[in-house]
């Protein structure tokens, strides 16, 4: 069977919009496309040192990645998994899913007017598949072995295996120009030394100005030559974008409420229900208001597995007892958040009630490496709703630590030997000891030494990456469709390699048996089959103490800006915000435009 070339894919099905569709369906292609938004941190980076966003080093500009370097494809935020033409118009996935062919339109144009040419895609992901580049770039793209151009406008992607997912990663690489690194005397900057040289990008924005590491300014490119694309239209639509960032969280709120920046996308329901008040909300300048949201993140505080004391799974078990929901969400959460109780959080790839004959055709043959709880229906978390009572839990918990040998004596839990068990949780949020501080009183009942340390950001970050931890609350993002991901948060491989996302340090062959299965589904029925059999092994081996997830963004805004009638399935607030909110016009203006 010969290989069809399509302006679109979906990893699965057929993709929702056909080939003449003229937007998305959540973008509103008639907003106004001028104005400014002034924006605040759109991460917890409190300033910037780095325009390239592509390195370990550094702090990268905010939104950098997004605003100024466009993808060889569009992925749609109303599917699991399809992408339609953007540098790329056309796509020709050869008959053994063993590569993919790109077309690049004729029309795509970089920041200094060149065109892009399949060398310069080639240049692109060459550069973010080597050691110059953060390693997250690294796995994201290691499913694609290499890159061929084979004329101006085609270049080649092979994957080191046929993976249904690997065309839609290779539609992800965002593409720059090889004259970024350029200097005027011939010679090349290294691109892990380009740090702060404005990027030769293929997004729709431009730097205008830089006043310092705490703001920046982007300028809407008007020569942008993908604006009328199906894919941009309706996105993109302020003229300006400026980022101011702030030390902390009081500072940012307080600056949003006095009315110098637009939009302020809340994370903490403490704020939302007691903060959210003030003059200017009373005359109408500012708003606030709940937008639904679909697939949680996987949040939940995790153990080191590859500390002796967390390697048998009856502790770790033991210790989610501690952990008292109810009481937060009631006491410090005004009741808006929901409890996790699946690694796919409300998504279809989420485990639910009793395996089905699929799911058991998975698991059974490891039946005698897993818990029993594996093959029941799927359990939720701890609770301590009547008739459950935290003091319950605990006893269930001391009863846990016993069966694994650990004992009070002389006043604390101790194993065989004598050995106390004492746990330092770090952490570098601020107002996680709210959350942090009621679970170590918790284990402290239970005989525990438990300590808090709170780490600024960059030391933080570099002990997870050598895995220097005993416990931590940590986030993995929600993707879509799961896939390759899988291997890099959980796979045995990645235990051991220092800056994975396998903080757990799961080593599971079982783990890995049912992660392959994820990958080699050829249909969405067989990736729902295996994500909910690798779902119930991993909240069987306890490996995350599941917290919490909120159904909905907390979003406040300047009651001058609009937003499409339709809301995207899933998205992050603030990448919606900045890509399809607008300003809407005046009273002034519109009476003008009436009267012509």
């Amino acid at each position: 069977m010969p290989a069809q070339s399509k302006p679109s894919i979906a990893q699965y099905d057929e993709p929702k919009y056909p080939a003449e569709f003229t937007h998305f369906d959540y973008a509103n292609p008639d907003a106004p496309s001028n104005g400014s938004l002034n924006f605040q941190n759109y991460n917890e980076a409190q300033s910037y040192d780095s325009l390239n966003p592509f390195l370990v080093r550094g702090s990268p500009a905010p939104d950098i990645q997004h605003l100024m370097f466009d993808t060889l494809m569009q992925r749609s935020w109303d599917e699991l998994a399809s992408e339609y033409p953007l540098i790329a118009d056309d796509v020709e996935v050869a008959p053994d899913g063993l590569s993919a062919t790109f077309h690049i339109d004729p029309r795509a144009r970089f920041s200094n007017g060149d065109a892009v040419t399949a060398a310069d895609v080639k240049y692109s992901f060459d550069t973010l598949s080597s050691s110059a580049v953060s390693p997250l770039f690294n796995s994201q793209f290691a499913l694609i072995k290499s890159a061929t151009v084979i004329d101006a406008s085609r270049v080649r992607f092979d994957f080191r295996h046929a993976d249904r997912a690997a065309p839609l990663i290779a539609g992800d690489i965002p593409v720059f120009s090889p004259k970024w690194a350029a200097q005027a005397d011939g010679k090349r900057i290294a691109f892990d030394q380009l740090t702060n040289v404005p990027p030769i990008a293929s997004g729709p924005y431009l730097i205008e100005q830089r006043k310092n590491d705490k703001q920046i300014v982007y300028r809407r490119n008007p020569a942008y030559w993908a604006a009328d694309l199906p894919s941009r239209r309706g996105m993109y639509r302020f003229e300006r974008i400026t980022f101011k960032l702030y030390l902390d969280h009081y500072t940012q709120l307080e600056s949003f409420k006095a009315g110098d920046t637009d939009v302020q996308v809340e994370y903490s329901s403490t704020q939302w229900a007691r903060k959210y008040i003030g003059k200017n909300f009373d005359n109408g300048l500012l708003t606030r208001q709940l937008f639904s949201n679909h697939g949680a993140q996987m949040q939940g505080m995790m153990f080191n597995t590859r500390k002796p004391m967390f390697r048998d799974a009856r502790v770790r078990k033991a210790l989610s007892y501690a952990f008292d929901y109810d009481w937060m969400n009631r006491m410090m959460f005004y009741g808006q958040y929901r409890r996790l109780n699946s690694y796919f959080q409300d998504s279809p790839f989420a485990a639910s009630g009793l395996p089905s004959e699929q799911e058991l055709a998975l698991l059974e043959p490891y039946r005698a490496q897993l818990p029993a709880s594996v093959f029941a229906a799927m359990p939720k978390q701890p609770d301590t709703l009547p008739p459950h009572t935290l003091r319950d839990n605990l006893r269930q918990a001391r009863d846990l630590l016993a069966e694994a040998g650990w004992h009070v004596r002389d006043g604390q839990l101790r194993d065989a030997s004598g050995t106390p068990m004492s746990i330092e949780i770090i952490d570098d949020q601020p107002g996680m000891d709210r959350v942090i501080l009621p679970f170590m009183r918790n284990l402290q009942t239970l005989g525990i030494d438990a300590r808090l340390r709170e780490i600024d950001s960059a030391l933080y970050q570099k002990r997870l990456d050598n895995f220097e931890f005993d416990m931590t609350t940590f986030i993995y993002p929600t993707v879509t469709i799961p896939g390759v991901e899988l291997e890099h948060r959980f796979g045995t491989a990645s235990a051991s390699q220092s800056g994975s996302e396998n903080y757990p340090g799961v080593r599971s062959p079982v783990v890995d048996a049912l992660i392959r299965a994820v990958l080699r589904a050829k249909s969405l029925e067989e990736l729902q089959t295996a994500t909910h059999a690798l779902d119930r092994v991993l909240i069987a081996g306890c490996y995350q103490i599941p917290e919490y997830y909120s159904p909905a963004s907390r979003i406040a805004y300047r009651t001058s800006l609009g937003f499409p009638d339709l809301v995207p399935y899933t998205y992050q607030a603030e990448d919606w915000v900045i890509s399809y909110w607008y300003r809407k016009p005046s009273a002034a203006s519109v009476a003008s435009a009436n009267a012509h």
